[in-house]
């Protein structure tokens, strides 16, 4: 009789996608890096239904749907009870937004609609008007139109199939602009540049770079995040002639070193500025294989025996015969990592090399698990 074969290897696998970000360093545009103090995007968010949902909806124990259903209702001179509606073709919604800075009335932006009760999908379904607020209390827009869902959900008596989130939808352009955002821009003395990842050498070189290209502007950092310029007089009520200047500002941007590691994926990503002392790396993989099956013994013709059935268990462990890797101090972190593969490292050897080499203080650069 064949045997039943289970094995269980032990060593785990996966592909590796290695970032290595090597080689000189180059500038990068200040638009880039940075932002200008006063200039963001606010959210906005409002309260609406979406209807024409084909028995999709809201159950009708979701008050709050009902409730809403029969006040919008009553708006348009209909009077109907809550307890009265059915609203399996309505779901109660909360619509957002992101309103860019110096958008006028008029402007359409996207929308995000998401459903807040207990709706099984938005897909076909209309958003009926909706005002959408700041935290101000204040309406800056006001959102209508068909939902555009990227996904489905099909429910059947014994199985389902869903794909993706058919309860978030989404609307091109649905909202229209009603307010615009005040912004205090014009005749400003000074102006802030904030860094989008805070670093002193950063701080000091845009500042540095800005004060080449506007000798006027006495450009110094604050902090590791902030750069604080003079707006020269002949820009005071042109700023966006020099913020389009100082955009195109050319910076060289450091960095902490960093290997990021994320053990669910078996992803490494090694920054440049990681340096590694000297130091020997030598790893075993061990591979342990369980081979179970049955033998079956049948007795003889007329022996009145029983039939046996005796269970074997062969185990096979192999350990790799590694070589040990000398990694040199001036030797940059992409030959290493091409050292370590040609060696035959996987990407789970790779993350358990990398925190043994950071345990014994050869690894100079932060180590961050994801």
């Amino acid at each position: 009789m064949p045997r039943l074969k289970k094995s269980v290897p032990v060593l785990l696998t996966a592909i590796l996608i290695p970032l290595i970000l090597s080689g000189a360093a180059h500038a990068i545009r200040l638009k880039e890096l940075a932002t200008f103090e006063g200039v963001r995007v606010n959210q906005i968010l409002g309260y609406g239904l979406v209807v024409g949902l084909n028995g999709t909806g809201d159950k009708d124990q979701t008050g709050f749907t009902r409730q809403s259903l029969s006040n919008l209702l009553k708006r348009m001179d209909v009077s109907v009870a809550p307890s009265a509606l059915k609203v399996k073709n309505v779901a109660a919604v909360m619509v957002t937004a992101d309103l860019p800075p110096f958008v006028k009335p008029g402007t359409k932006i996207d929308i995000l609609v998401s459903s807040l009760g207990d709706s099984t999908s938005l897909q076909g379904g209309t958003l009926l008007i909706t005002s959408l607020k700041g935290m101000d209390g204040e309406v800056y827009a006001m959102a209508q139109g068909p939902l555009s869902v990227g996904g489905f959900a099909i429910t059947g008596q014994a199985a389902s199939v869903q794909k993706n989130h058919p309860t978030v939808a989404r609307v091109v352009q649905g909202a229209t602009v009603e307010r615009e955002v005040p912004i205090r821009w014009q005749g400003k003395d000074t102006l802030t540049v904030k860094l989008g990842q805070p670093d002193f050498t950063t701080a000091a070189r845009a500042a540095e770079a800005i004060n080449e290209v506007l000798p006027g502007a006495a450009a110094r950092p604050l902090d590791a995040s902030t750069v604080e310029l003079r707006v020269p007089a002949n820009f005071k009520e042109n700023l966006a002639v020099l913020v389009a200047d100082l955009e195109n500002v050319n910076i060289e941007p450091d960095a902490v070193g960093k290997v990021i590691i994320d053990e669910r994926t078996g992803t490494v990503v090694v920054g440049e500025n990681v340096k590694l002392s000297t130091v020997a790396v030598a790893h075993g993989n061990l591979s342990v294989q369980i081979r179970e099956g049955v033998d079956v013994n049948q007795p003889g013709p007329f022996g009145g025996g029983e039939t046996v059935e005796n269970p074997e268990t062969d185990i096979n462990v192999e350990e790799g015969a590694d070589q040990v890797l000398l990694i040199e101090r001036s030797t940059n972190i992409n030959d290493v990592v091409k050292a370590l593969n040609a060696i035959g490292v996987t990407p789970r050897d790779l993350i358990m090399i990398f925190q043994a080499i950071k345990a014994a203080g050869a690894l100079h650069g932060e180590l961050e698990i994801i």
